[in-house]
C-alpha cells in the first residue's frame, strides 16, 4: 500500500492516518477483530514505527479507535441515536411539544431497542450571561435549572438542563428535586404559559473537563450543544440547552408539511471526507485530457 501523496504540507502521519480514515469507512475493519498491529501496517505502507504511532494516535483522539491493553485497538463504534429535535405532526402521533418532551426520547430508544434511564436534579443557581440575555434578566440572577442525565444501554447520551426564571418556577412543582408527571409541559400548561414557538441556535464544540468525564469520549470527540429558547405570546418562557457527544448523537428536524409521509425520511449516512476527497481527485484525474 502507498500513502496518498497529499500536500506538501501534509505530514506523512496525517496522511497515513487520512488513508486509515478511507479504510474504516469502506469496512475494511470490523468492530470485532483487532486492526493490524503496528508492525503489519508498518510493513503494508513502508513507513516507519513512529509515524504509523502517530496515525492511530489521531484516530484514537478522534474518537474512532480505541486501544485496550494487552488485546490491541479496535474500531471503537458508539450507535448512533436520531433524535427528532422538532417536526411538523406526522400521523398517528400526537401533536409535537416544541421542547420535545421524556415521552419523545423514550419512544426513540424504545424503537431502537435501548434502555434509556435518567438521572434528575434541581438546582437555584446564578444566570450565566447568555441565559440571562435570552431570558430578559440580568447576568447574576438567580434562575431554576432543572437537569437531566440520559443514558442509552448505560453508555452518556445527552445534558439536558432547563432554565426558568426564579419567579416563574416559585411555589410550582418545578422547584421539586422530581421529575414531573407530563413532563414541565404540563406545569407550564397549568400556569398559562404554554410554548408556541422556539428558536433553536446549534453549536458544536470541545467539551469541558467535568463533560469529558461524563461522556467517556475521546479526547478528539466534540460536543453537540443545542439551545432552545421558548416562547408564548408574552415572551421567553425557558431556555433548555442540551449537550450531546457528536460521535453518538444525530438530530432530526423535519421542515414543512409531512403529513403524507408515514415518518421522517431517515438522513442520508455521512460522507467520510476522506473518501470525498479521494473521489473528488479520482473525477479529476477522469476528467483530465
Amino acid at each position: 500500500m502507498t500513502i496518498p501523496r497529499g500536500t506538501a504540507q501534509s505530514p506523512k502521519y496525517q496522511r497515513l492516518a487520512a488513508d486509515l480514515r478511507r479504510r474504516i469507512a469502506e469496512g475494511e475493519f470490523t468492530a470485532d477483530a483487532a486492526l493490524p498491529v503496528e508492525s503489519e501496517l508498518e510493513r503494508q505502507y513502508g513507513v516507519a514505527r513512529n509515524t504509523v504511532r502517530l496515525a492511530v494516535d489521531v484516530l484514537v483522539n478522534e474518537g474512532r479507535l480505541v486501544r485496550l491493553q494487552g488485546k490491541g485497538t479496535y474500531l471503537r463504534e458508539h450507535p448512533v441515536l436520531d433524535h427528532r429535535a422538532f417536526g411538523p405532526t406526522l400521523p398517528p402521533a400526537p401533536r409535537d411539544c416544541l421542547a420535545v418532551p421524556t415521552a419523545v426520547y423514550l419512544g426513540e430508544a424504545v424503537e431502537a431497542g435501548r434502555e434509556l434511564t435518567v438521572d434528575f436534579e434541581m438546582m437555584i443557581v446564578r444566570a450565566r450571561v447568555d441565559i440571562a440575555e435570552r431570558l430578559g434578566l440580568r447576568p447574576g440572577e438567580a434562575i431554576v435549572v432543572r437537569r437531566q442525565l440520559r443514558m442509552l444501554d448505560r453508555e452518556p447520551y445527552s445534558i439536558e438542563e432547563s432554565h426558568y426564571r426564579a419567579g416563574l418556577a416559585a411555589g410550582t412543582p418545578l422547584m421539586e428535586p422530581d421529575q414531573i408527571d407530563g413532563g414541565d409541559e404540563a406545569v407550564l400548561a397549568v400556569l398559562g404559559r404554554t410554548e408556541i414557538g422556539a428558536v433553536d441556535h446549534l453549536v458544536a464544540r470541545m467539551p469541558g473537563p467535568e463533560e469529558a468525564q461524563w461522556f467517556q469520549g475521546g479526547p478528539g470527540v466534540p460536543l453537540m450543544v443545542q439551545t432552545r429558547v421558548t416562547y408564548d405570546r408574552r415572551g421567553p418562557v425557558r431556555v433548555i440547552e442540551t449537550r450531546y457527544s457528536a460521535d453518538r448523537s444525530r438530530l432530526v428536524y423535519g421542515v414543512g408539511d409531512l403529513a403524507a409521509r408515514a415518518s421522517l425520511p431517515a438522513p442520508a449516512t455521512p460522507v467520510d471526507p476522506a473518501r470525498a476527497d479521494q473521489a473528488r481527485a479520482d473525477t479529476a484525474r477522469a476528467d483530465a485530457p
